[in-house]
């Protein structure tokens, strides 16, 4: 798996499994992202999280806030978590554990949304379930990536 730089210098693919997670977690981006885009035009309203002033309530949830709140919690993580499994595969980690691990990761940021967020009352079973998930591949990965280098500090 290389690639030529310039004048044919043989250059390995560095993170082909970060690399094959981007599309996905980029397309449902791309939908979260969407989502609040086109709710603000459907409802007229361009600057601020809230289709409506006033309280809202757990059994009716501002529509606009939760799809900002979506996509904000989205970007809140992935991109750490892209950081710390781009950090463990450069470091030689096993291909096949970050294979699950990101595809665990895009199932928990789905189910925190579609069965979380945007079940009843904003608070699904998917919302803990994504949230402390997403918690622990956070921590898991990072300690991966420690562990890895471990021989680096004399351990």
């Amino acid at each position: 798996m290389t690639s030529t730089l310039g004048v044919g210098v043989p250059v390995p693919k560095m993170l082909p499994i970060t690399g094959t997670w981007t599309l996905p977690f980029a397309a449902y981006l791309l939908i979260l992202s969407n989502r609040v885009a086109v709710r603000r035009v459907q409802n007229d309203k361009y600057i601020g999280d809230r289709m409506t002033e006033g309280p809202t309530s757990a059994d009716n949830p501002d529509p606009l806030q939760l799809d900002s709140r979506a996509h904000g919690n989205f970007l809140e993580y992935v991109p750490l978590a892209f950081a710390f499994t781009a950090i463990a595969e450069l470091n030689g980690a096993n291909r096949k554990a970050l294979n699950y691990a990101m595809a665990g990761l895009f199932v928990l940021r789905i189910l925190h949304v579609e069965l979380g967020l945007k079940g009843k009352g904003a608070n699904g079973i998917g919302r803990p379930v994504g949230y402390f998930g997403t918690q622990g591949f956070l921590a898991g990965m990072a300690a991966y990536g420690t562990y890895l280098v471990k021989g680096y500090w004399g351990y």
